[in-house]
């Protein structure tokens, strides 16, 4: 978390100015992390002191300003030996120690939240991505093993590369997820009951991180209709968000906001939300409060707990576009999801019928 971002949250928490999910968070960041804590109440009473440390200033400067008018009205004699400014000067001589002891306290307590935040943060925005590490997934195929008595589809020599979320496009068994998510030359996906379906990896767009599996499955079963679209222009800043997605064994809710149009490093491409995503949660969808699904969960920075960035969901046209341009046997295959039918209905709901389509991923050699 960059020097700028800690202190802005910092004071932005201390005067009241969070969001009510973002104030939420921090407050578990600050059971979950000591140091976090103490640079809170450092600053506290840095930002006490300097307020302390103005007071007196603003003193001064009215005493000053009170003893000029009077001299300039003649109501204090200018003579040496009456020496005009005996009053200022012992005022200013009684307040004297307690403004320096101020000021002393106020510069080592800046001194030490400085050097503090340079301890515990690195320099370099460190950009990670979201999909899990091959210890993770052996971990979960450990729990699947335990729990689900259907043999994976995976080969028995597979060696398991990396994993994530995917979601329908076409009912025709069409997913879209994170080309980092597809380390492997395979993937399997399993539904929220844990069922497992064999896939193609049909088409990946590198530059854009977005890949198409198909299900091939004989076990799959086609749906007609999807319940949510695929929203073509952007929505605003600040609008409340939520995902679905697979950072373990079983599908996972998280909500948000989005927190900047653009993404690391001004990617018009991409947009930021404020989220606490975790490894798994790469290719996800995130969906606006209708349901429309708006983006894909692609990486976060490391550095700063809750700023999630998510590729545009124009994107997903823009790379369907490329794709029947470089292969003419792509053209009608895919016919993206139009129709939204999550508008009148509450979030307990919406859930309900969208995590029938997302899925988790395996991919492997």
């Amino acid at each position: 978390m960059s020097e700028y971002y800690l202190t802005e949250s910092l004071e932005r928490y201390i005067n009241g100015e969070m969001l009510p999910e973002e104030k939420a968070y921090f407050e578990q960041m600050r059971a979950q992390n000591p140091e976090l804590n103490k640079l809170l109440e450092e600053h506290h009473f840095f930002m006490q002191t300097l307020a302390s440390y103005a007071g007196n200033k603003d003193f001064k400067s009215q005493l000053n300003n009170v003893h000029s008018k009077l001299t300039d009205d003649g109501a204090i004699a200018t003579g040496e030996e009456t020496n005009p400014e005996g009053k200022v000067i012992s005022l200013w001589q009684r307040y004297r120690k307690t403004t320096a002891i101020a000021a002393c306290i106020a510069g080592f307590t800046a001194l030490v939240i400085s050097g503090s935040v340079s301890f515990f943060t690195p320099n370099k925005i460190k950009i990670e991505q979201l999909s899990r590490k091959v210890d993770q997934l052996q971990k979960t195929q450990a729990y699947q093993s335990s729990k689900i008595t259907e043999v994976t589809k995976m080969p028995k020599d597979a060696v398991v590369k990396s994993g994530g979320t995917a979601f329908l496009i076409d009912g025709d068994g069409y997913l879209i997820t994170n080309a980092h998510v597809l380390k492997g030359s395979n993937a399997v996906v399993a539904n929220n009951t844990g069922r497992e379906f064999n896939t193609n990896i049909v088409y990946v767009d590198n530059t854009r991180d977005l890949a198409v599996l198909k299900i091939t499955d004989k076990d799959y079963e086609p749906t007609r209709t999807i319940p949510y679209d695929i929203k073509r222009n952007e929505d605003k800043l600040g609008t409340d968000v939520f995902t679905l997605g697979y950072p373990n064994n079983d599908v996972t809710y998280n909500k948000g906001y989005i927190s900047n149009l653009k993404g690391f490093d001004g990617d018009t491409s991409t947009f930021s939300i404020f989220l606490p995503a975790n490894p798994g949660n790469s290719g996800g969808p995130v969906f606006n409060k209708a349901g429309d699904v708006i983006g894909i969960l692609s990486t976060r920075e490391a550095n700063a707990q809750g700023v999630t960035f998510v590729i545009k969901s124009k994107e997903i046209f823009r790379m369907l576009n490329q794709w029947r341009d470089s292969d003419s046997t792509a053209i009608g295959r895919i016919d993206v999801s139009s129709k939204n039918n999550l508008k009148s209905a509450d979030r307990g709901e919406q859930i309900g019928k969208l995590e029938n389509y997302v899925y988790n991923v395996k991919a492997y050699n």
